[in-house]
């Protein structure tokens, strides 16, 4: 199994990136798939879920309306597109994925997944 994130830089506030995942290696459109992040010194922030299917979407409070999550299960990946981004967007992105999206509760543990990328920085800054 592989999950390889794409898209990740220096952008300026206000400015826009879009991350990809690329799955390989299990039925993609069996999986869920969210994008988590981890910012310097703090723990893992759940950012954003699609279904199997990617009529649902979801999001964590902070992003919605600013970020936007999809999928192409044609070309087994999910993107994550982020606008007017913000200094604490700075972060670490993961790719994540799980056969059910659990409670909002423990969507940024570890136990959540079954597999995850290696991660792309994505950095806001002046």
């Amino acid at each position: 199994v592989q999950l390889v994130e794409s898209g990740g830089g220096l952008v300026q506030p206000g400015g826009s990136l879009r991350l990809s995942c690329a799955a390989s290696g299990f039925t993609f459109d069996d999986y869920t798939m969210s994008w988590v992040r981890q910012a310097p010194g703090k723990g893992r922030e759940w950012v954003s879920g699609i279904s199997w299917t990617g009529s649902s979407t979801y999001y964590a409070e902070s992003m919605k309306g600013r970020f936007t999550i999809s999928r192409d299960n044609a070309k087994n990946t999910v993107y994550l597109q982020m606008d007017s981004q913000k200094p604490e967007d700075t972060a670490v992105y993961y790719c994540a994925t799980a056969r059910y999206l659990g409670i909002p509760g423990v969507r940024a543990d570890a136990n959540s997944y079954d597999y995850w990328g290696q991660r792309t920085q994505v950095t806001v800054s002046p």
